[in-house]
């Protein structure tokens, strides 16, 4: 039984996305960490086929993609694009009204990360945790947040963007102007699917064959001569940013692999650099954030150069969320740890109910 008391939190996991096992990880986090003398939690899983279901089973099923297995802990379930409808579960050959107050997606990638769920919470009044549905689609597509980006100042890697599949003359005539090495990514998709680093003109054809299996287009970028951080960004009007980190790399690129399980890069947290450094790496992150129209959090991915400039990369609302992940402990670095900055998020994502902020 729900507390009518308290604010009801549905947290949706899992996702039609091929980011669904990192999901799994990010929201057994997160269910963990709600404080239930606050909020009453509500599971909602979608298979990686698309279903949704109402799951009441084990907690530690669900990183373990067990949690879909005993059809007795499971109910059909969707959210109601009405105003008000909250979620509806189908049992005993009823349709059962269940009352949302906050919806906390933790879906990675397509169908979740990119609007698609914000949008249908939009329609049924619901405030989300993160990013609305323009912003998200927004960061998920990495030309047009590059174009966005670039208005409001700050730099980015020269590259090419290709919304058809291009043939090989096409392919070498654009990307030809460009100087190796090139990454070669999927427009939408996260967790480096998809992505390649080219060395060689002869390999680029190969590349966007392997990126159009995750997307419609492809960006060919070329690589900044540095490395990689990032920084945290909480907040819908006041920003909290936490600190910068780093991406040490061995050898390739920092891929899905190696991002969840290192074997050659190393995070350094915070980064090894200078204060004024981080200072206008800080500050380039709440540029981003405020540029894309993001609310919530977001992790703002930026290159560091050997010179000392700053490049966008690109910008994820729905950044893993495990305890170990690089956003919480980020913000682990300015003294919020993760219980309090999962309540943290869903304490903005009720502002906004309220009506003390709308973006």
């Amino acid at each position: 039984m729900l507390d009518k008391t308290k604010p009801v939190v549905a947290v949706i996991f899992g996702g039609f996305s091929p980011e669904y096992e990192v999901s799994l990880k990010s929201a057994y986090s997160i269910i963990n960490a709600v404080d239930r003398e606050k909020y009453d939690v509500i599971l909602v899983g979608i298979t990686n086929r698309g279903q949704w279901f109402r799951y009441s089973g084990p907690v530690e099923d669900i990183p373990s993609d067990k949690w879909h297995v005993d059809e007795s802990r499971l109910r059909r379930a969707f959210i109601v694009p009405e105003r008000g409808g909250g979620l509806l579960e189908f049992f005993d050959g009823a349709a059962v009204p269940t009352p949302v107050d906050v919806v906390f997606p933790v879906l990675h990638g397509r169908y979740g990360e990119d609007g698609t769920v914000q949008g249908l919470c939009e329609l049924a009044g619901i405030p989300v945790v993160g990013a609305g549905s323009a912003s998200s689609a927004l960061c998920m597509d990495k030309d047009r947040s590059n174009k966005l980006v670039s208005l409001a100042g700050i730099k980015l890697p020269k590259s090419v963007c290709f919304e058809f599949v291009p043939t090989d003359e096409e392919l070498l005539s654009a990307a030809g102007e460009l100087k190796l090495p090139v990454f070669v990514k999927p427009v939408k998709a996260g967790s480096s699917f998809g992505i390649s680093l080219v060395e060689s003109y002869s390999e680029l054809s190969e590349a966007v064959k392997e990126a159009l299996r995750f997307d419609d287009a492809v960006l060919v970028e070329e690589r900044v001569d540095g490395f990689e951080t990032g920084c945290a960004v909480v907040g819908n009007s006041d920003l909290i940013v936490g600190r910068a980190d780093e991406i040490e790399l061995s050898h390739g690129f920092f891929d899905y692999e190696e991002k969840y399980t290192p074997k050659t890069s190393k995070i350094h947290m915070p980064a090894r650099i200078d204060e004024d450094t981080e200072t206008r790496i800080r500050e380039a992150a709440k540029v981003v954030y405020r540029t894309l129209g993001c609310s919530g959090y977001c992790r703002i991915d930026i290159f560091l150069s050997r010179d000392g400039e700053i490049f966008f990369n690109e910008a994820n609302t729905i950044p893993g969320f495990t305890s170990n992940s690089r956003f919480p402990k980020m913000m682990q670095g300015i003294g919020i740890e993760y219980p309090a900055l999962v309540d943290m998020l869903i304490k903005l994502a009720l502002e906004v109910k309220k009506g003390e902020w709308y973006g």
